[in-house]
């Protein structure tokens, strides 16, 4: 995530928790930065004029004002929850980018139409059973290289619990059950080859543009490519 979306991401962040503060170590676990990086982002929002509040001691932090609005957005209050839940979810490549979109349908709804989604929220529970393990979590790196097709750097084990680093170039994701993959052309390999998210042990972008790839070599991954290979007339 660059900086620039970081900072808009905080300021919807602080607008999904008002009246309630957020600190710097919580945000910094958010968006995978140091609290120094959250500290610095946070006094250029301020001199900027994003009227946010810092408070010390023990259950201090940082809040925005929640009279700050948006421009409205027509979700009724349960269309808005529905998107809430859906948004939830923390699996998958684009998890980071369904909070910040959850937040941001929140933080746009007017006063009585919020409260109103809250209201129905105390109603809808979602519960995990004791042996449900806990979803991976998927760094931010993995989801900006493939919005932005970057070639991305990554440690990753695979299921004989062998580790090797690659480059990636990213050509798409996809799901099976509950577990999902990065399709792409691996470097080290020189061929197509599909990594489970949750073994990327790291990943970083290297800001190099993905190269153009025949899809033919994906279709065994990404049957959907023969479309886009060959669109109808």
């Amino acid at each position: 995530m660059n900086r620039t979306d970081r900072l808009y991401a905080l300021v919807e962040e602080l607008r999904a928790s008002a009246p309630a503060s957020r600190t710097a170590r919580e945000l910094c676990q958010i968006y995978e930065v140091s609290t120094r990086t959250i500290e610095r982002d946070i006094l250029a929002l301020q001199e900027a004029g994003v009227p946010i509040h810092g408070a010390t001691g023990r259950r201090g932090g940082y809040s925005i004002d929640p009279a700050r609005t948006l421009p409205p957005v027509n979700f009724t209050p349960a269309e808005a929850l529905a998107v809430a839940v859906a948004l939830a979810d923390g699996t998958g490549p684009f998890a980071a980018a369904g909070r910040m979109a959850r937040n941001k349908v929140l933080a746009a709804m007017s006063g009585d139409d919020l409260e109103a989604t809250r209201e129905m929220a105390e109603r809808v529970r979602r519960y995990a059973r004791p042996e449900t393990v806990e979803p991976p979590v998927v760094p931010l790196a993995v989801q900006q290289a493939i919005a932005e097709s970057l070639v991305i750097a990554i440690e990753y084990r695979d299921r004989n619990e062998v580790d090797s680093s690659r480059q990636v170039e990213p050509v798409g994701v996809i799901a099976l059950d509950t577990d999902w993959y990065l399709v792409g052309w691996c470097r080290l390999r020189d061929d197509a080859r599909t990594f489970r998210l949750d073994r990327i042990r790291r990943a970083d972008l290297t800001g190099e543009p993905a190269p153009v790839r025949d899809p033919d070599r994906f279709l065994e991954f990404m049957p959907w490519l023969v479309e886009r290979a060959n669109p109808l007339h």
